[in-house]
C-alpha cells in the first residue's frame, strides 16, 4: 500500500524545513551538502535563500532516485554505482528550482521574523553586490550571523518561528483533531 506524500490538507512535504537549515548552516555545519561557512563571518542572505533552494533539489532528487532505483532492483535490475549516479543526476536536472523553494521576497520575509526574534545579527562584514556594477547606489551585501539567543532556541523553536514570535496564532492554525 503507498503512502501519500501530500498531506489532507496544506502544500507539499519538504525534506527539512528552512528554520532548521538557517540555523545549521549559520553555524558553519554545512547541512544537506550545501557549503560550509565561518560561523563568525556569516553568510549574506542571498548566499543562504541560494543554499536552501540547493540543497532542497539535492534531497528531493536523492529521494526520487531512490525510489527509482529500488523498483529497479525490486525488478532484478543490477544497477551499479555509475548508473545510480546516473538516475541522481538526471532526476537533479528535472527539479524546477521553483518547486524547491520560496519565493525569495517570502525568504526575506521570513529572515525578518529571525532578526525580529533576535536570532540572527549583523556580522559588520559587507561586500560590494553584484548591480552595483551598473547602479553604484545600490546597497552593499550584508553578513548575517546566528546570535546567542538563536543558538539556544531548540528545534521546536526553529521549526516555526512565526508561532515562536506570535504564540497567539499558534493554536489557530495546528489540525484539529477529529
Amino acid at each position: 500500500m503507498a503512502i501519500a506524500v501530500r498531506p489532507s490538507q496544506g502544500g507539499f512535504l519538504r525534506p527539512f524545513g528552512c528554520g532548521w537549515f538557517i540555523r545549521e548552516f549559520l553555524l558553519g555545519r554545512g547541512p544537506e551538502g550545501s557549503r560550509v561557512i565561518d560561523p563568525e563571518v556569516g553568510a549574506a542572505q542571498a548566499d543562504i535563500n541560494y543554499e536552501y533552494k540547493e540543497a532542497l533539489a539535492k534531497a528531493t532528487a536523492r529521494e526520487r532516485a531512490e525510489r527509482i532505483i529500488s523498483r529497479m532492483v525490486v525488478k532484478g535490475a543490477d544497477v551499479t554505482e555509475e548508473k545510480a549516479e546516473d538516475i541522481y543526476q538526471r532526476e537533479l536536472k528535472r527539479i524546477s528550482r521553483k518547486f524547491t523553494h520560496m519565493r525569495y521576497h517570502s525568504f526575506l520575509v521570513y529572515f525578518g521574523v529571525l532578526k525580529h526574534l533576535s536570532w540572527v545579527e549583523v556580522t559588520g562584514e559587507t561586500e560590494a553586490s553584484s548591480i552595483q556594477a551598473n547602479y553604484p547606489p545600490a546597497p552593499d551585501r550584508v553578513y548575517y550571523r546566528l546570535t546567542k539567543e538563536g543558538m539556544a532556541a531548540g528545534e521546536e523553536l526553529w521549526s516555526n518561528p512565526l508561532f515562536t514570535l506570535y504564540p497567539e496564532i499558534g493554536s489557530s492554525h495546528m489540525k484539529r483533531p477529529d
